[in-house]
Order: structure tokens, then C-alpha cells, then sequence
């Protein structure tokens, strides 16, 4: 399947064909970081992290922010960001289902935002065991998910009760709102969540 292949995923940035890439960090990030609530800083893991944008906006905010993508185009673009902003992140080329292997309870956060979309869904119960894996005991998944019911993918589809589902075994499931300040061809399609590693 394309989408389990580095390759596919080089290929993209190589023709440009990259759409995920928003050229800043997700909004409603921002939002959370700058609110009342915003969560204390820690280690954290950005899965996908494509360009980097994210990664920079948690670091940029106190997080101890370790990122990694399948494709080595996205790792350099990310690492070139990171001089240019003069932000520190570092950013690893990695497959995320093998991160168990190195990064075993290594993080106080998890960051998610067109990961668990690009994946096939197959492949979901798998994503949902990695996060896990990698978060300490009381670690937290902080995450946009794009929850479309458009066919086909990448981006594939989901609906809040897949999420709930998948994640409820090993998560607090309970908060998960709509995204109010989503870029505007995915308003009403994005949830941002904060699911906590159950006890």
C-alpha cells in the first residue's frame, strides 16, 4: 500500500504535491498554547510532522520537541526552518511504527495533526499502540483530527466515534471539541482532543 512507503510520501514533496503543508502551524495549536489551559511544557514527539511548523510553534512555547517523518525531503525543509527561525527542534527521518523500538515511555506528550489521516485505516489500531507505547505513564496525545467523510484518501476519512473507539482502550477519550478556528477547507472537519494515558 503506497501510503506504508517512504517513498510515496518523497515523491510528494519532490512534485511539490504537499497540501497538507499549511505553511504555519495549525491554528487551532496555537490557540491552545496561547490559552488558559494551555498544557505545562514537557518532551514531546510530533508524528508526521511533515514541514515542521508545529514542531516549532510547541518549541517555541518551552516543549523539548523530537519530530519525525518518513520522508527525507520533509526532515530537511523542517531541519532548514528550525535555522531560519532560529528555533531548536530536532527532527528525525523515522517510520513512526517502529518508535516503541527507541523511544519506549519517552515522552510527556504526543503531538498529532495529519498523521493518524494519512495512514490507512487499517493500519489505525496499530497508530493507536505506537502513541501509546511511546508516552510515559501519565503522558497525554494532543491532536487535530481531520474527521472528513470524503471517499478514498489520503487524507482518509473518520468520524468521531472511530476515534472514540480506537482510542477509548488506552485513553480518556472525553475531551474532544470542534476546531472554531480551522484554515477554511477544513472548517466544521476538524476536532482538536487532549486524550490522557488511562491509569
Amino acid at each position: 500500500m503506497l501510503t506504508t512507503d517512504a517513498n510515496y510520501w518523497e515523491q510528494r514533496y519532490q512534485d511539490n504535491n504537499a497540501p497538507w503543508n499549511l505553511s504555519m502551524a495549525a491554528p487551532p495549536f496555537t490557540s491552545l498554547l496561547t490559552s488558559v489551559n494551555a498544557p505545562t511544557a514537557g518532551k514531546t514527539a510530533i508524528l508526521g510532522c511533515g514541514p515542521g511548523h508545529d514542531a516549532l510553534l510547541f518549541a517555541k512555547y518551552g516543549f523539548e520537541t523530537i519530530s519525525f517523518d518518513f520522508a527525507p525531503s520533509a526532515i530537511a525543509i523542517a531541519q532548514n526552518l528550525s535555522k531560519t527561525m532560529g528555533i531548536t527542534s530536532e527532527f528525525m527521518q523515522r517510520d513512526i511504527f517502529e518508535l516503541a523500538n527507541e523511544f519506549a515511555n519517552n515522552f510527556d506528550y504526543a503531538i498529532e495533526h495529519t498523521c493518524f489521516c494519512a495512514i490507512h485505516p487499517s493500519q489505525r489500531p496499530d497508530y493507536v499502540n505506537t502513541v501509546r507505547s511511546i508516552l510515559k505513564p501519565n503522558g497525554e496525545l494532543i491532536a487535530i483530527f481531520f474527521a472528513h467523510s470524503r471517499p478514498d484518501g489520503p487524507p482518509f476519512g473518520a468520524t468521531l466515534e472511530e476515534i472514540h473507539d480506537l482510542f477509548s482502550p488506552v485513553f480518556d477519550t472525553s475531551e474532544i471539541a470542534l476546531a472554531h478556528n480551522s484554515i477554511a477547507s477544513r472548517q466544521g472537519e476538524e476536532y482538536i482532543a487532549r486524550f490522557r494515558v488511562l491509569k
